[in-house]
């Protein structure tokens, strides 16, 4: 059975609004993502509310290398510490998700914007899900050189916790 989302959100936001949709540095006390201040309420509802929160990087310079959490790995469905090529990622994603991110992620990348979306996964070895994927491109100079990110499973989205 497909799991059913009941309002998924979908949209695209400017870089100096980050620090209302998610705050990287301190979430877990990450020394490798960059600190934006102010969104320590997310964090802090997501905890009040267990949901567990992955972390991860695609380095736009690397050939979109991987780097993922132990919970993003958990999410895929994928042993913690494997390495992921994007390919392998991506065919994760229900087709339609996929083609929303995809359009998503190019948007972001040459206008510089964040995004938000709610998408379904089909993970390697766990049921259907949907899942939040929040994202900012990263710039040096003017360029992007890697997103950045959250990953969540939407709460009862999965009778299962992974």
């Amino acid at each position: 059975m497909k799991p059913t989302h009941p309002l998924p959100v979908h949209h695209s936001w400017p870089l100096y609004e980050r620090a209302r949709f998610f705050e990287l540095g301190q979430l877990h006390e990450a020394d490798t993502l960059d600190p934006i201040p102010d969104v320590v309420d997310v964090a802090a509802r997501l905890v009040r509310a267990r949901v567990r929160v992955g972390e991860w990087e695609c380095d736009l310079t690397d050939n979109n290398r991987l780097c993922w959490s132990d919970e993003v790995h958990d999410i895929f469905g994928i042993p913690r510490g494997a390495v992921v090529r994007r390919e392998e990622a991506v065919a994760l994603y229900a087709e339609g998700s996929r083609a929303a991110m995809e359009k998503l992620r190019s948007y972001a990348i040459r206008h510089r914007r964040g995004f938000t979306l709610d998408v379904e996964i089909c993970p390697a070895t766990a049921p259907r899900r949907w899942m939040r994927l929040i994202a900012a491109p990263v710039c040096e100079d003017d360029r992007v050189v890697r997103l950045q990110g959250l990953k969540f499973l939407v709460p009862g989205s999965d009778d299962r916790e992974f």
